[in-house]
């Protein structure tokens, strides 16, 4: 009779629990440096476990400042976990990419990690599809020294330019109209 209860529990059970991972959120340890000093703060063994919310990426609605995480546009079987700089029309500054100014193209964003020497991101790999992403990173839920919740912040040397015109400070002092190229470079 037990055994007979125990299986009616989890036949009701595990497709409300699939249901709950794959629509509302999970737990997800952070492996990598790329996030430091944000996430994994200490070269030391404790990794930070945060909370994915995947609802409140249901309907793309993701701001400047966001940690996500994504499935990684190099990879498909690996995900990765990045802080969301630019929004589709932005125009980023990049750090080491092919050109020196990125317009991001519609339905993508501009992802970096927060320790910028050690991170794989849009600098490596250009715009990202806002399909990829899968969730949002909303705390920090491990360790309990660690606690807390994940601000949405930009640092301040990364803000994308939003204006409808862009001024680039090059050495040709170029004007240029955002509307009129998807990539700007410094020639």
């Amino acid at each position: 009779m037990k055994v007979r209860n125990f299986l009616k529990g989890f036949v009701v059970g595990l497709p409300i629990t699939i249901t709950v991972f794959d629509c509302v959120g999970y737990i997800a340890k952070v492996d990598g440096v790329s996030m430091q000093p944000c996430l994994n703060p200490s070269e030391q063994n404790d990794k930070d476990y945060v909370l994915l919310n995947r609802w409140s990426v249901r309907n793309f609605d993701i701001k400047r400042g966001n940690v996500v995480s994504l499935t990684s546009p190099r990879n498909p079987d690996q995900k990765i976990i990045k802080r969301v700089i630019g929004l589709e029309g932005d125009t980023v500054k990049t750090l080491s990419y092919k050109q020196k100014y990125v317009k991001v193209p519609q339905g993508h964003c501009w992802v970096e990690g927060d320790h910028r020497s050690h991170s794989m991101d849009s600098n490596f790999f250009g715009p990202v599809a806002v399909g990829l992403i899968t969730a949002k990173a909303t705390h920090i839920v491990w360790p309990p020294k660690r606690w807390q919740r994940l601000e949405s912040k930009l640092p301040m040397d990364r803000t994308p330019n939003l204006s409808k015109n862009v001024t680039l400070e090059s050495e040709s002092n170029v004007h240029l109209n955002t509307c009129e190229s998807s990539t700007l470079s410094n020639n």
